[in-house]
């Protein structure tokens, strides 16, 4: 290949669930021209990210080497896959392809964001390809809980390369296509494959998926069952869930309403894209509320305990006009993503308090995963016989565990994490540099870097409290008045229940007064001796060093 190589690096998801970019590249060494598959986000916590709205990956190295991006491939409509697309785009501007439903859903977040919405090619499923530089792109579909999701055929001069997108063995899932083994054969057979990428997340589970289908029955016979309203969430962009949910109530007598604008909007683009036909009847909030409560099934958002969405609000009391009351029946049809946990469990707990009845699907009844468990990933292993793998969608664990099987089966294979440059152009895959890939985050409506400084203040702040220092100098540069502070998350009182702002001030006025010109004309000097004892006085007194700001006046003369 004379110094042409192929190259796989991931910018987010692969080491963490969520915030899905990877960048292949074909071409001379540091040169090659490169393409884009998906860009999504991932949520924050309290914990890492206080205050932050979404995490997105950090593309300032694709942002670098714009001139080599030729598109961007969005393989679905899952926010981790394509909702950092609106926020990001501003700084690539490169072309974006996509399936119907998945360019419904980003003309409607580009529509928001006042971003051009032909920015986005809407393309058919294979055999159509789509020629992007050294690239051939084709769109496979794919089963998976979103519908029209795709795993990409990504031809190169150097090989074949299967980019699964997240993906399961589901031949019968209610909305959308099944997956099809004769097609991923017959792609196996065309070409062989040189690398696939593959969905990591269920490598741990041991049995065989579960299709969507399975789940009909014993939905329809836990509503029929219940006496009171019925409430169940689910994700919103499991337009077959919501379908299967809805079809339910009506067979079991009962109204049904949808609540949460996210599901809204996901059963009316599936419905503008053709891959929904015909939705069951829906009534409003407002016509609910007119119906009988053992004749209503609400259908809400907040699956995850997010505090803004339907179920949360449901459970701290009315909600549109709706409550639920001692006797109703909460179901779950969904699986707590690790990490919100405790967001869940407040719904829950808040629920329970109200005598709602709450069922869960940890035993697998009332809800199927979207992704492959580890038989379907050795299946796929299997038909694609890949001469190497790169595990991928999952944490370290997971990326881990994909590799040992690979390995087991005699494939080559490598962990590859965000920021690795791997070079995939031989028979292993090898490190070829490593990129910075952090994080940027959406904070209010302003995009900032984790190494800005902003959330680790923020942090800071939350953990230690603030104080604001203020000194006054007149024009002989001499304390005018005592120094005053402001205290900001601390505790009034220190040792024997002296107020804390007192003890603070009395040791930085004692320490101006006897301070000599050579620190009262120079600022920075200043500045840091003040920090420095507020820092131990706070310490002494209240075990803290909190994070401190000095204010220096000076008065002009006239």
């Amino acid at each position: 290949m004379s110094g042409e190589r192929l190259i796989y690096l991931p910018l987010g998801g692969a080491g963490e669930i969520g915030m899905n970019a990877y960048v292949y590249g074909y071409g001379p060494k540091g040169r090659e021209r490169l393409i884009l598959v998906d860009l999504g986000v991932a949520f924050p916590d309290m914990d890492t990210s206080p205050g932050v709205d979404l995490v997105l990956p950090d593309i300032s190295w694709l942002a670098k080497n714009i001139n080599r991006l030729e598109a961007i491939f969005i393989t679905h409509a899952h926010e981790d896959h394509i909702g950092a697309l609106a926020h990001l785009w501003p700084s690539l501007r490169k072309p974006i392809y996509a399936r119907t439903f998945t360019a419904t859903i980003g003309r409607l977040k580009f529509e928001e964001a006042g971003l051009p919405k032909d920015a986005i090619t809407t393309v058919a499923a294979r055999p159509h390809v789509i020629e992007a530089g050294p690239f051939k792109v084709q769109f496979v579909p794919v089963s998976h809980s979103i519908p029209e999701s795709a795993a990409l055929i990504i031809d190169t001069p150097a090989g074949r390369i299967i980019h699964s997108g997240d993906f399961k063995r589901d031949a019968t899932p209610i909305v959308g296509e099944g997956w099809d083994d004769a097609l991923m054969q017959q792609i196996a057979a065309e070409r062989p494959v040189k690398a696939l990428m593959c969905d990591s997340t269920n490598v741990f589970s041991l049995h065989e998926g579960r299709s969507e289908s399975t789940l009909k029955g014993p939905i329809a016979e836990l509503i029929k069952s219940a006496s009171g309203m019925v409430v169940a969430t689910t994700f919103a962009s499991n337009v077959a869930r919501l379908k299967t949910l809805a079809e339910a109530g009506h067979a079991a007598g009962r109204t049904v309403c949808l609540l949460g604008r996210a599901m809204k909007r996901m059963v009316s683009a599936a419905e503008e894209s053709g891959v929904l036909p015909q939705f069951p009847r829906t009534v409003t909030a407002e016509e609910a509320a007119e119906v009988p409560r053992r004749n209503l099934m609400l259908i809400v958002t907040g699956s995850q305990g997010e505090r803004r969405a339907a179920s949360a609000q449901l459970s701290r009391g009315k909600y549109l006009g709706l409550e639920m009351k001692e006797g109703d029946m909460f179901l779950f049809s969904s699986k707590t993503i690790p990490g919100n946990e405790k967001e869940v469990g407040r719904v829950i707990n808040a629920m329970s308090a109200i005598g709602v009845d709450i069922v869960e699907d940890s035993g697998g009844k009332y809800h199927v995963s979207g992704h492959a468990n580890r038989p379907d990933l050795e299946h796929v292993h299997r038909l694609f016989l890949p001469d190497m793998l790169l595990p991928m969608h999952g944490e370290h664990r997971h990326l881990r565990e994909h590799v040992r099987i690979a390995h087991e089966a005699g494939i080559a294979a490598a962990v590859a994490t965000n920021g690795m440059m791997m070079d995939i152009s031989g028979d292993f895959p090898q490190l070829a540099e490593q990129i910075e890939a952090s994080r940027t985050y959406l904070d209010g409506s302003v995009l900032v870097g984790s190494m800005d400084g902003v959330v680790r203040d923020r942090i800071r702040m939350a953990l230690n409290g603030k104080v604001m220092v203020t000194v006054i100098l007149d024009e002989n540069d001499q304390p005018l008045g005592e120094a005053w502070v402001e205290l900001m998350g601390l505790p009034a009182n220190g040792k024997g229940g002296r107020p804390l702002a007192e003890t603070l001030e009395a040791d930085l006025t004692e320490f101006l007064e006897s301070s000599g010109k050579k620190i009262l004309t120079n600022d920075d000097k200043m500045d840091e001796a003040l920090r420095r004892i507020v820092r131990q006085v706070a310490m002494e007194e209240i075990g803290k060093k909190p994070e401190v700001t000095v204010v220096i006046s000076r008065l002009a003369m006239e």
